[in-house]
């Protein structure tokens, strides 16, 4: 669609939303594709902007102005990369937090497709599987965006295959270091939770769904924390699975989501409880300073270990990533 086109609101389509309709009425664009139309006053209802949960009445004529957004794809940016092993068949970058694996969401062309992992790695290594995907090349596995840590690429198809057979039969390691508003009843606990997709709000899973998928974590509380802004725990974590937010949304389901993980609960900023925000005296240097308030701009997860087999020697590998500076910091200012 480059033309702007007229659609004539028929009666029968009374109540129905104007997302909706629009939705039926142009197959080519996707829903999100149509709020997006909507938002940026390009789908016009008599002439005027309208919102996508506008109630139709019957009659209105609607304009629209654009056209399905340009395709996403992997292109290549000289963006700096931590590898911390490369061969001839893989290598392990230690990726930062803010940057997603692949092109994804976005309303305009440079958030959709700029700045990825995929990208970065393009540059780096020119070639790369072709197994996930034109979208994916070298991807065997996924990081969430605010998450930092290690993570596989695969060179050649035979590699990836290989690597990705070790992920489905479960023989990959993966170890996580994820700190977490209160303390858990026990030291250490699996939690073995289906996962599924939440129906209410669609960037969110649950394990409260029907049909979810199997998901297994373990974790282990390495350090107990009693701060001014109230009690954390870091935790080691070992998964089983590989599913869509699995840790975010598994200590979630224990009431301990993960600290800065807004969209499973977590505050967007830690206020110092009252009692530490009145100040003591102290023997030799006065008064004691107020703790300032808090934020952390990413979820305090990171992918700190990896073991697998080389997908060509079959020699075990191991590799650790140590926690990012942003974190050690909050750390400290938090203890």
């Amino acid at each position: 669609m480059h033309e702007a086109i007229t659609i004539a609101v028929p009666t029968e389509s009374a109540g129905q939303r104007l997302d909706q309709f629009l939705t039926a009425r142009l197959p080519e664009l996707s829903r999100a594709r149509v709020q997006q139309l909507l938002r940026e006053g390009k789908a016009l209802v008599n002439g005027a902007p309208a919102k996508a949960s506008l109630k139709l009445h019957g009659g209105e004529q609607i304009t629209v102005t654009g056209g399905p957004p340009p395709p996403l794809r992997a292109i290549a940016e000289d963006i700096p990369l931590e590898i911390v092993y490369e061969d001839a068949d893989l290598a392990v970058v230690n990726k930062p937090a803010g940057m997603m694996v692949h092109a994804g969401a976005g309303a305009t062309d440079d958030e959709r497709n700029r700045g990825t992992l995929v990208n970065a790695l393009l540059h780096r290594f020119g070639m790369l599987s072709e197994a996930g995907g034109e979208l994916r090349p070298g991807i065997v596995h996924r990081l969430d965006k605010e998450t930092s840590g290690l993570i596989i690429v695969a060179k050649n198809d035979v590699a990836h295959r290989k690597l990705a057979q070790q992920f489905s039969r479960r023989e990959i390691k993966k170890r996580y270091l994820a700190l977490v508003h209160g303390w858990p009843a026990k030291d250490r606990g699996t939690i073995n939770l289906s996962i599924s997709r939440d129906q209410v709000r669609r960037t969110r899973m649950t394990t409260r769904g029907s049909g979810g998928r199997s998901a297994v974590t373990h974790y282990e509380v390495r350090e107990r924390i009693e701060s001014p802004y109230g009690k954390f725990a870091l935790l080691e974590v070992r998964i089983e699975t590989g599913r869509t937010h699995q840790i975010r949304v598994h200590m979630t389901s224990l009431g301990h989501p993960v600290v800065g993980d807004a969209l499973y609960g977590a505050p967007h900023e830690l206020k110092p409880r009252p009692a530490a925000r009145r100040p003591v005296a102290a023997s030799t240097s006065g008064a004691r300073p107020v703790p300032p308030i808090l934020k952390l701009e990413r979820n305090f997860l990171h992918a700190a270990a990896l073991e697998f087999q080389h997908p060509h020697s079959s020699v075990p590998l191991t590799f650790e990533a140590s926690l990012p500076e942003e974190l050690t910091v909050f750390l400290t200012l938090l203890r």
